[in-house]
Protein backbone atom coordinates (compact mmCIF):
# COMPACT_ATOMS: atom_id res chain seq x y z
CA UNK A 1 0.00 0.00 0.00
CA UNK A 2 2.94 2.25 0.75
CA UNK A 3 4.56 1.48 -2.60
CA UNK A 4 1.77 1.84 -4.46
CA UNK A 5 1.19 5.91 -2.86
CA UNK A 6 4.68 6.55 -3.69
CA UNK A 7 4.33 5.43 -7.18
CA UNK A 8 1.71 8.09 -7.50
CA UNK A 9 3.16 10.62 -5.92
CA UNK A 10 6.00 9.93 -8.44
CA UNK A 11 3.84 9.73 -11.24
CA UNK A 12 2.01 12.76 -10.95
CA UNK A 13 5.27 14.89 -10.52
CA UNK A 14 6.16 13.29 -13.87
CA UNK A 15 3.17 14.48 -15.21
CA UNK A 16 3.65 17.84 -14.07
CA UNK A 17 6.66 18.26 -15.23
CA UNK A 18 5.78 16.93 -19.01
CA UNK A 19 3.47 19.89 -19.13
CA UNK A 20 5.61 22.43 -17.85
CA UNK A 21 8.00 21.47 -20.38
CA UNK A 22 5.41 21.26 -23.49
CA UNK A 23 3.79 24.67 -22.30
CA UNK A 24 7.48 26.57 -22.33
CA UNK A 25 8.31 24.85 -25.25
CA UNK A 26 4.82 26.06 -27.05
CA UNK A 27 5.41 29.62 -25.17
CA UNK A 28 8.94 29.95 -26.51
CA UNK A 29 7.89 29.02 -30.06
CA UNK A 30 5.17 31.70 -30.15
CA UNK A 31 2.60 28.65 -30.42
CA UNK A 32 0.91 28.96 -27.68
CA UNK A 33 -1.62 32.44 -27.29
CA UNK A 34 -2.86 33.04 -23.54
CA UNK A 35 -3.86 36.63 -24.94
CA UNK A 36 -7.20 37.04 -24.09
CA UNK A 37 -7.51 40.44 -24.90
CA UNK A 38 -9.62 41.93 -27.49
CA UNK A 39 -8.81 42.21 -31.29
CA UNK A 40 -9.27 43.91 -34.36
CA UNK A 41 -7.86 42.20 -37.95
CA UNK A 42 -5.85 44.56 -40.47
CA UNK A 43 -4.17 43.41 -43.18
CA UNK A 44 -1.19 44.16 -45.85
CA UNK A 45 0.77 42.82 -48.91
CA UNK A 46 4.01 42.59 -48.84
CA UNK A 47 6.37 42.15 -52.17
CA UNK A 48 8.57 39.84 -50.03
CA UNK A 49 8.01 38.26 -46.32
CA UNK A 50 11.47 36.60 -45.80
CA UNK A 51 11.41 34.26 -42.97
CA UNK A 52 8.14 35.65 -41.12
CA UNK A 53 5.98 33.10 -40.00
CA UNK A 54 2.42 33.10 -38.33
CA UNK A 55 2.36 34.16 -34.79
CA UNK A 56 5.43 36.29 -34.96
CA UNK A 57 5.38 39.90 -33.28
CA UNK A 58 3.72 43.10 -34.57
CA UNK A 59 5.54 45.71 -32.50
CA UNK A 60 5.54 49.84 -32.09
CA UNK A 61 8.63 51.17 -30.62
CA UNK A 62 9.51 47.95 -29.39
CA UNK A 63 6.09 47.09 -27.93
CA UNK A 64 4.34 43.94 -28.64
CA UNK A 65 1.25 45.41 -30.05
CA UNK A 66 -0.10 42.82 -32.07
CA UNK A 67 0.36 39.41 -33.88
CA UNK A 68 0.52 37.87 -37.58
CA UNK A 69 -2.90 36.23 -37.99
CA UNK A 70 -2.21 34.18 -40.90
CA UNK A 71 -0.20 34.14 -44.38
CA UNK A 72 -1.48 33.84 -47.53
CA UNK A 73 -0.60 34.31 -51.16
CA UNK A 74 -2.63 37.13 -52.90
CA UNK A 75 -2.80 35.06 -56.71
CA UNK A 76 -4.29 38.81 -58.36
CA UNK A 77 -1.34 40.56 -57.10
CA UNK A 78 1.20 37.83 -56.51
CA UNK A 79 2.04 38.98 -53.03
CA UNK A 80 2.34 37.81 -49.88
CA UNK A 81 -0.86 39.12 -47.79
CA UNK A 82 -0.55 39.20 -44.31
CA UNK A 83 -3.55 39.13 -41.80
CA UNK A 84 -2.61 40.73 -37.97
CA UNK A 85 -4.43 40.67 -34.89
CA UNK A 86 -4.07 44.16 -33.55
CA UNK A 87 -4.77 44.38 -29.58
CA UNK A 88 -7.77 46.55 -29.83
CA UNK A 89 -6.08 48.67 -26.39
CA UNK A 90 -3.41 49.74 -29.26
CA UNK A 91 -4.96 52.18 -32.07
CA UNK A 92 -2.98 53.47 -35.43
CA UNK A 93 -3.55 56.29 -37.83
CA UNK A 94 -4.80 55.08 -40.87
CA UNK A 95 -1.94 56.40 -43.10
CA UNK A 96 0.86 54.28 -40.37
CA UNK A 97 2.97 51.96 -42.48
CA UNK A 98 4.55 48.55 -42.13
CA UNK A 99 7.91 47.17 -42.22
CA UNK A 100 9.16 43.35 -41.84
CA UNK A 101 12.24 43.89 -39.90
CA UNK A 102 14.75 41.64 -38.25
CA UNK A 103 15.48 40.89 -34.07
CA UNK A 104 19.69 41.47 -34.68
CA UNK A 105 21.41 39.78 -37.41
CA UNK A 106 19.84 36.78 -37.25
CA UNK A 107 17.03 36.42 -34.97
CA UNK A 108 13.35 36.34 -35.65
CA UNK A 109 11.58 38.30 -38.11
CA UNK A 110 8.72 40.78 -36.44
CA UNK A 111 6.36 43.43 -37.73
CA UNK A 112 7.10 46.85 -37.24
CA UNK A 113 4.79 49.64 -37.31
CA UNK A 114 5.25 53.09 -38.14
CA UNK A 115 2.50 55.58 -36.49
CA UNK A 116 1.06 58.01 -39.39
CA UNK A 117 -0.36 61.29 -38.51
CA UNK A 118 -4.13 60.67 -39.99
CA UNK A 119 -6.90 61.83 -37.89
CA UNK A 120 -8.73 58.46 -38.58
CA UNK A 121 -7.38 55.18 -37.23
CA UNK A 122 -7.14 51.87 -38.70
CA UNK A 123 -10.38 49.56 -37.97
CA UNK A 124 -11.36 45.60 -38.57
CA UNK A 125 -10.81 44.89 -42.10
CA UNK A 126 -8.60 47.42 -43.15
CA UNK A 127 -5.85 47.33 -45.41
CA UNK A 128 -2.31 48.91 -44.55
CA UNK A 129 -1.28 49.78 -48.01
CA UNK A 130 2.16 51.55 -47.34
CA UNK A 131 4.45 48.44 -46.76
CA UNK A 132 8.31 48.03 -46.44
CA UNK A 133 8.99 44.06 -47.57
CA UNK A 134 12.07 42.33 -45.73
CA UNK A 135 15.22 42.62 -46.35
CA UNK A 136 17.06 39.37 -47.30
CA UNK A 137 21.20 38.76 -46.40
CA UNK A 138 21.71 36.79 -49.40
CA UNK A 139 20.21 39.40 -51.80
CA UNK A 140 22.67 42.50 -49.75
CA UNK A 141 25.63 39.87 -50.31
CA UNK A 142 24.72 38.57 -53.88
CA UNK A 143 24.52 42.47 -54.95
CA UNK A 144 27.59 43.51 -53.03
CA UNK A 145 29.70 40.64 -54.79
CA UNK A 146 27.99 41.88 -57.98
CA UNK A 147 28.89 45.25 -57.54
CA UNK A 148 32.50 44.38 -56.57
CA UNK A 149 32.72 42.08 -59.49
CA UNK A 150 31.85 44.65 -61.90
CA UNK A 151 34.16 47.05 -60.45
CA UNK A 152 37.12 44.91 -60.53
CA UNK A 153 36.35 44.28 -64.21
CA UNK A 154 36.86 47.97 -65.50
CA UNK A 155 39.24 49.82 -63.92
CA UNK A 156 39.80 53.12 -63.80
CA UNK A 157 41.36 54.66 -66.54
CA UNK A 158 43.16 58.53 -65.93
CA UNK A 159 44.48 60.12 -68.73
CA UNK A 160 48.00 62.23 -67.54
CA UNK A 161 49.20 63.85 -70.20
CA UNK A 162 52.17 66.54 -69.04
CA UNK A 163 50.83 70.04 -68.91
CA UNK A 164 51.64 71.66 -72.37
CA UNK A 165 53.53 74.92 -70.30
CA UNK A 166 53.15 76.17 -67.43
CA UNK A 167 49.98 78.59 -67.84
CA UNK A 168 48.03 75.12 -69.33
CA UNK A 169 49.06 73.69 -65.70
CA UNK A 170 47.77 76.43 -63.79
CA UNK A 171 44.32 77.17 -66.08
CA UNK A 172 45.26 79.99 -68.07
CA UNK A 173 45.04 82.15 -64.35
CA UNK A 174 48.30 84.31 -65.25
CA UNK A 175 49.01 85.84 -68.62
CA UNK A 176 52.38 84.74 -70.43
CA UNK A 177 55.56 86.25 -69.75
CA UNK A 178 55.78 87.63 -72.70
CA UNK A 179 52.88 89.69 -72.33
CA UNK A 180 54.57 91.25 -69.17
CA UNK A 181 57.77 92.48 -71.16
CA UNK A 182 56.62 95.66 -72.71
CA UNK A 183 55.59 96.71 -69.10
CA UNK A 184 58.93 95.69 -67.37
CA UNK A 185 60.77 97.25 -70.77
CA UNK A 186 58.87 100.46 -69.58
CA UNK A 187 59.50 100.10 -65.82
CA UNK A 188 63.47 99.66 -66.13
CA UNK A 189 63.27 102.56 -68.23
CA UNK A 190 61.59 104.65 -65.73
CA UNK A 191 63.55 103.14 -62.85
CA UNK A 192 66.79 104.26 -64.36
CA UNK A 193 65.77 107.91 -65.42
CA UNK A 194 64.98 108.21 -61.99
CA UNK A 195 68.98 107.05 -60.95
CA UNK A 196 70.53 109.54 -63.58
Amino acid sequence: MERSKNDLWVGLFVMIGLAALVFLALQAANLLSLNFQSTYRITAQFDNIGGLKPKAAVRSGGVVVGRVAGISFDDERYQARIDLDMDARFKFPKDSSLKILTSGLLGEQYIGVEAGAAEDNLAAGDNVTSTQSAVVLENLISQFLFNSAANAASPTRVESRPPVGFNHAFGSRRPPASAGAPQAASDTAKATGVFQ
